[in-house]
C-alpha cells in the first residue's frame, strides 16, 4: 500500500551537534563565575542526599536484584550501600535511587531534574578513574548545561506528548560529562552525544512507579556506555542531534536551535537549579507551602470543612491522583501533598510514607480539598483558602514557592535536607564528613575518598 513519507522538518537547522562537542571538549577548565561553580556543589550535595536517602528502598533493592544476576565487577559504590557494582550498574542505581523520593533537583524551565543522569553517570566513572574533583564538577557543570539546552530546545512541546525529558535530555547531559570526563576530543565527543541520541528513555505514563525513577538511571547509564563506546571508536550519525530524523525534530515539534547556541559558554543553565524543601512533583509545592502557612496561623485538621485550591491546569494533570494508594502515587496528588502540610507542616519524605498515605485522617482531610483549574494562575503559584466550621475562611496566595528561584533554599537547609536523609543510614558522624567533602569537592585531588564516604562504616 503506497503511503506519504513526507513529513515537515527543517533541514536547515544549525548543526549543533557539532556545536555541542566543541563546547564540551574544549571549553576551559572553570571556564564560569564563583557564583556558577558554588551552584555545582550545591546541585551535587542535593543530589547525594537524596541518592543516599533512598538508597534502601523497595525499587532500588530490586535493581541491584536485577543488576547482581548480571555478576559486576566491582568498580564503583552505590551511594548508602556497602556492595560495590560495575560502573554502569553504579550510574544505573544512584540515578535510581536519586529520584525515587522525588526530592532531587529541578531545572524549572524545563522541570528536568537534570542531576540525577549526569552526576549518577559522573561519579561512577570518576570513581573507576580516579579523576579529580575539579575534572568532576567541571563535567557537571558542562553535561548539565548540554542536557538543559536541549530541553529548552525541545519544551514545553515534547513533554506535552508525554515525554519524560529528565530521562529524554539526562542521556544527552550524562554522554556529555563522561566525554568531558575520559579527555574525548571534538570528533569523538560527537559522537558520544550521537550515540546517546538514539537512546532516549522514558514516558510519563510511568509517573508514581518505580519506572519513573527509572529513567534518570537508565539516562545516566546510557550517556556513560555512550562515551565509552565513543572512545573506543564507535560511530554515529555526526547530526544525531539536528538532522530531519534526528534526535529533536522526531521527538518534539518545537525546535528552537538558538536555545542550544544563544549565549554558551557564557551562560550556565546550573545557574538556575532549584532544590525542593518537599518530596514531590514540583508543581505541588505552591500548595503545600500555602497549607503549611495556614497551619502556621493556627489552622488545624480538625476545624476545616473543606481547602478551596485554584490551580493551573498543569497541576491537575500531573498531580491529580485523589486516592494514592501508596507513597509513590502520593508524590502525584496534590490532594495528600495539602494534608501533609496542614497536618505536620511538612512535606519530607517521612510524609509519603505507605502508612501515612494511608492514615485515617489523611484520607479523611485530603478528600476535604476541593480543587479548581484557574488558567489565570501561573504554574508556580497556588490559591488556598481553608473554610473552617465556625464560617470563618482563612486564604494564603502563594506566587513563588520555598525552594524556587525567587526563594531558594539556603545552604543550610540543604545541609539539613541531606542529614535528614543520610543521618539514620550513614550516622551523623559520617554524614557531616560527607558534607563537607562536598563542598570542597572542586579541591579533592581523588573523588575516591568521597566516594567511600557514602558507603557505611
Amino acid at each position: 500500500m503506497a503511503r506519504n513519507t513526507q513529513v515537515q522538518a527543517d533541514h536547515n537547522a544549525p548543526p549543533i551537534t557539532q556545536i555541542l562537542a566543541e563546547f564540551v571538549a574544549r571549553h576551559p577548565s572553570r571556564g564560569w563565575s564563583d557564583a556558577v561553580d558554588r551552584e555545582a556543589h550545591r546541585t551535587f550535595l542535593n543530589w547525594l542526599g537524596c541518592a543516599v536517602g533512598a538508597a534502601h528502598h523497595e525499587a532500588v533493592q530490586a535493581a541491584l536484584a536485577a543488576v547482581q544476576v548480571l555478576q559486576p565487577s566491582a568498580q564503583a559504590s552505590i551511594a548508602g550501600r556497602s556492595e560495590r557494582v560495575d560502573i554502569a550498574s553504579a550510574a544505573l542505581l544512584n540515578g535510581i535511587s536519586s529520584h525515587t523520593f522525588d526530592f532531587d533537583d529541578t531545572h524549572l524551565k524545563t522541570i528536568i531534574h537534570p542531576a540525577g543522569p549526569v552526576a549518577s553517570a559522573l561519579l561512577a566513572l570518576a570513581e573507576h578513574t580516579g579523576a579529580s574533583g575539579r575534572q568532576l564538577i567541571d563535567a557537571l557543570v558542562i553535561g548539565i548545561d548540554v542536557a538543559c539546552r536541549m530541553g529548552n530546545t525541545i519544551y514545553p512541546d515534547h513533554y506535552d506528548r508525554g515525554w519524560h525529558i529528565t530521562g529524554t535530555t539526562g542521556m544527552l547531559g550524562a554522554a556529555a560529562g563522561c566525554a568531558r570526563l575520559l579527555g574525548l576530543d571534538v570528533d569523538r565527543t560527537r559522537m558520544a552525544l550521537g550515540i546517546a541520541a538514539s537512546q532516549p528513555v522514558g514516558l510519563r505514563e510511568q509517573f508514581g512507579t518505580m519506572t519513573k525513577p527509572f529513567h534518570p538511571g537508565g539516562a545516566a547509564r546510557a550517556g556513560l556506555m555512550s562515551a565509552l563506546m565513543a572512545q573506543h571508536g564507535f560511530t554515529a550519525s555526526p547530526r544525531a542531534l539536528e538532522a530531519p530524523r534526528g534526535f529533536a525534530q522526531v521527538v518534539s515539534p518545537k525546535t528552537a536551535w538558538n536555545e542550544v547556541t544563544d549565549e554558551l559558554g557564557q551562560r550556565f543553565e546550573i545557574s538556575f537549579n532549584s532544590y525542593k524543601p518537599f518530596a514531590c512533583g514540583i508543581v505541588i509545592h505552591p500548595s503545600i507551602d500555602a497549607c503549611v502557612q495556614l497551619r502556621d496561623q493556627g489552622v488545624r485538621a480538625e476545624d476545616v470543612e473543606r481547602i478551596e485550591l485554584r490551580v493551573h491546569s498543569l497541576v491537575l494533570e500531573l498531580t491529580g491522583k485523589k486516592e494514592p494508594a501508596d507513597g509513590l502515587q502520593g508524590k502525584f496528588s496534590v490532594y495528600h501533598g495539602c494534608a501533609a502540610g496542614l497536618i505536620f507542616g511538612q512535606a519530607t519524605e517521612d510524609e509519603y510514607a505507605d502508612a501515612i498515605v494511608n492514615r485515617e485522617d489523611m484520607v479523611a482531610l485530603r478528600r476535604k480539598v476541593v480543587a479548581t483549574v484557574d488558567d489565570g494562575i501561573d504554574e508556580a503559584s497556588a490559591d488556598v483558602t481553608a473554610v473552617l466550621a465556625d464560617g470563618r475562611r482563612i486564604h494564603v496566595f502563594v506566587e513563588h514557592a520555598i525552594g524556587s528561584m525567587q526563594k531558594p533554599l539556603t545552604d543550610a537547609q540543604l545541609e539539613a535536607k541531606f542529614s535528614g536523609m543520610s543521618d539514620a543510614i550513614l550516622g551523623r558522624d559520617r554524614t557531616r564528613r560527607l558534607l563537607d567533602a562536598c563542598w570542597a569537592l572542586g579541591e579533592a585531588a581523588d573523588v575516591r575518598a568521597l566516594a567511600a564516604l557514602t558507603r557505611p562504616a
